[in-house]
C-alpha cells in the first residue's frame, strides 16, 4: 500500500515541508510516484520515517541519523549510549541552571531596596555580585543562618546599611594597617580583628560562630568574588585575603574552648 505526501504528513506529525527536505537531504526519498508524478511513499518507508523521527527526538543531526541508516556498520547501539551520556550530563547541567536561577529570584525579591545612586553611595566600591550571591545561595541553601541573613539583609533601612558599611570600612581600614606594618596572622591584634569581623556579621545579619566564620574566610582565599564584598579590589594586597582568613582560623582556635555556641556581642 502506498500512502501521499499529505497522508503521511497527517498520521507521521510531520509537515509537508519536512517530508521534501528529507527527500531532498537524501534522507527518506519515498519508493514510487503516482502517474501524475507526486510522491508515494511505502511501508518500508514509514519504517524508514519512523526511525528517523526516532532518532530526531533524541537531538541527533541530519547527518548522523543518515550515516546510522545508510550504513550497516555503524552501530545504533553505541551511539545511543553516546547520545544517552550527553543527553543525561545536558539534564544535570539544565538542572544546575534552574536552581541557579530560582536562588537568583530569592536573591532579587530579598535584596538590598536601594536605588542606583543610593548604592552607590552606601557601597561606594563594594558590589554585590549576582553570580557569587547565588552560588552561595546553593552553598549554603539548607543553613538556617542564611536564611536569617538574607530576612534581615532585606529588613535593614538605608541608614542601617549607612552604619553597617560605616563599620565595615572602620574595620577595612584597621585590617590594612595591621597588614602593612607587618603584624603576624595569628597575632592578638590580627585575631581581634577577626573577631570584630564575625561580631559584625552576627550584629547585622546571622549568628556567625567561629566554625561558620572559618567556612566564611576560606571563601576569601578560594573565591576573589567573596573577598571583594570585605576589601574592594583597588585595596587589596598580595596575600591580603590568606592573611585575613589565616586570622580568622587564628581567633577560631582562641576560641575553642569556649565552644562554637558561646553569646554574641550584639
Amino acid at each position: 500500500m502506498s500512502y501521499s505526501v499529505g497522508q503521511v504528513s497527517a498520521f507521521a506529525g510531520v509537515t509537508v515541508r519536512t517530508l521534501h527536505h528529507y527527500d531532498k537531504a537524501g534522507l527518506l526519498s519515498p519508493s514510487d510516484r503516482s502517474h501524475a508524478g507526486y510522491r508515494l511513499y511505502s511501508e518500508a518507508d514509514l519504517v524508514r520515517l519512523q526511525q528517523i523521527l526516532f532518532y530526531r527526538e533524541l537531538g541527533f543531526p541530519l547527518d548522523e541519523i543518515t550515516a546510522i541508516l545508510k550504513d550497516p556498520q555503524v552501530s545504533p547501539l553505541k551511539r545511543l549510549r553516546a547520545r544517552q551520556r550527553q543527553l543525561s550530563e545536558e539534564i544535570a547541567r539544565l538542572q544546575r541552571l534552574a536552581e541557579v536561577a530560582e536562588r537568583a529570584i530569592e536573591v532579587q525579591k530579598t535584596g538590598v531596596s536601594l536605588t542606583p545612586q543610593e548604592r552607590f553611595e552606601v557601597f561606594g566600591e563594594i558590589t554585590f555580585d549576582l553570580s557569587y550571591a547565588t552560588e552561595a545561595e546553593l552553598k549554603w541553601a539548607h543553613s538556617e543562618g542564611q536564611r536569617e541573613a538574607m530576612a534581615r539583609a532585606a529588613a535593614h533601612t538605608q541608614e542601617d546599611w549607612r552604619r553597617l558599611m560605616g563599620e565595615a570600612a572602620a574595620w577595612r581600614a584597621e585590617l590594612l594597617a595591621a597588614f602593612d606594618e607587618g603584624e603576624p596572622s595569628d597575632g592578638a591584634r590580627a585575631m581581634d580583628l577577626a573577631e570584630e569581623h564575625r561580631l559584625h556579621i552576627a550584629r547585622w545579619f546571622t549568628s556567625c560562630p567561629p566554625d561558620m566564620h572559618r567556612r566564611i574566610a576560606d571563601d576569601f582565599v578560594t573565591d576573589p568574588r567573596a573577598f571583594a564584598l570585605v576589601v574592594p579590589p583597588s585595596q587589596q594586597r598580595p596575600r591580603l585575603a590568606a592573611y585575613t582568613c589565616e586570622a580568622v582560623h587564628a581567633n577560631a582556635a582562641r576560641h575553642a574552648g569556649i565552644g562554637t555556641d558561646f553569646e554574641e556581642d550584639q
